[in-house]
């Protein structure tokens, strides 16, 4: 097949994909930690803007209605790379992979109702944010160098508050934690194939978890009726999760694209456990009202199944500077039911963008995306259910800024 199957117009297209391919419907899964940016030719720099705004309401055991919890967020998402000769490349990605933020309010179990409490009116509230600057070396192999290995070192930052309010949330009524931003590191590698004629490139990439050890400040106003300290200061243990991202394209003919991704997260391997949080519930499991509490604890965050998320794809070039994509996904959750601070159980989703080039290497892309939320219940780390929560959706829009030079 000629050369020239390799349009610049079409297999550039791709990248419209990487703004709406992500949300945060599985675990904290936020970026979907793409490295695509580094997967492309020649010199190569992105700036990605994305806005994701959810509607997710439920009602409460006591049936009370739960207006929506989803905080809209946005964040950024930047890389460069370029080819040092014919044999290496070196690129650095930055991005904000886990996160959260959700908030409860009107009349229902979430909410202070207590009209002498110093924290009456206040909801249940979680926020956590996370970034990482990743550097990669590349080296491409083979007769051809359609072989390309790559790896190097990762930096990550991990900041949280929780605030647990009203009956809901029992004995823990009134809990609160902040923890403090940490920087730690971990690592990439991946391997990749490419066969221009056809537009073809497959990349599969491993990302190591990275442990943190934070500072921490819990309160537990209810602690004192077990003869424990009401607030604690100290470390806290969090290791955001391994995963792994399978990418792909392939011509289909000289105007059409096909693509897949496909991106595993064990959620199941990961907790947060603050410690006072944790011997409060010791020392529950000991007593009737602490039946079921198993006796190391509970953890304030975890999640029973691994993350699955496949999206599959389509970018057709329309005239030499104009290309469309349109994507179908699914997200599989992290288990039903599932934690109160994050009660959706997957999404199947679909979306659509455009890429313009603006000159031969500058081009703008923008999209959007509709996500139709799984059902689920949310419980509380004790694994009673509190919640429920149906029928509910969101949408992505991203835009995002790339130049491009061979």
């Amino acid at each position: 097949m000629r050369a020239t199957f390799q349009l610049k117009t079409l297999t550039v297209a791709i990248a419209a994909f990487s703004i709406i391919s992500v949300a945060s419907a599985a675990g904290l899964d936020r970026s979907g930690q793409d490295i695509t940016a580094f997967l492309q030719d020649g010199t190569y720099a992105e700036a990605v803007y994305t806005y994701i705004d959810a509607d997710v309401t439920g009602k409460d055991t006591s049936g009370n209605n739960i207006d929506d919890i989803a905080e809209s967020y946005d964040f950024f998402r930047y890389g460069v790379k370029t080819d040092i000769n014919d044999t290496f490349s070196i690129g650095v990605l930055y991005d904000e992979p886990f996160g959260a933020a959700a908030d409860y309010s009107g009349n229902n179990n979430f909410v202070d109702q207590n009209p002498v409490s110093p924290r009456n009116g206040e909801g249940t509230n979680v926020e956590v944010r996370t970034e990482s600057i990743t550097g990669i070396l590349g080296a491409k192999i083979g007769e051809n160098k359609n072989f390309q290995v790559y790896g190097g070192p990762v930096a990550q930052r991990v900041k949280a508050d929780v605030k647990l309010r009203d009956t809901a949330y029992s004995i823990a009524d009134g809990y609160t934690t902040h923890v403090s931003a940490d920087q730690d590191y971990g690592w990439l590698a991946g391997v990749a194939y490419s066969k221009p004629e056809i537009a073809l490139k497959a990349a599969l990439t491993y990302r190591s978890e990275i442990e943190h050890n934070a500072q921490s400040s819990e309160n537990y106003p209810r602690a004192i009726a077990f003869s424990i300290p009401t607030s604690r200061t100290g470390s806290i243990d969090i290791t955001t999760p391994e995963s792994v991202n399978f990418d792909f394209q392939t011509g289909i003919n000289l105007t059409t694209l096909a693509t897949a991704k496909v991106r595993w997260v064990p959620w199941s391997d990961f907790a947060i456990t603050p410690s006072l949080y944790n011997d409060v519930s010791q020392v529950l499991a000991t007593i009737p009202q602490g039946a079921g509490i198993p006796p190391e604890g509970l953890d304030l965050v975890s999640y029973d199944e691994d993350q699955w998320q496949v999206e599959l794809g389509l970018a057709k070039r329309m005239t030499p500077a104009l290309a469309l994509t349109g994507t179908v996904g699914w997200d599989s959750g992290a288990g039903n039911p599932v934690t109160s601070l994050g009660p959706i159980e997957g999404y199947y989703s679909a979306g659509l963008g455009a890429k313009y080039n603006v000159t031969e290497n500058w081009a703008v892309s923008a999209g959007g995306k509709y996500l139709w939320f799984g059902d689920a219940e949310g419980q509380i780390p004790s694994k009673t259910i509190v919640s429920d929560f149906e029928s509910n959706d969101g949408f992505i829009l991203g835009m995002k800024v790339s130049y491009q030079s061979n």
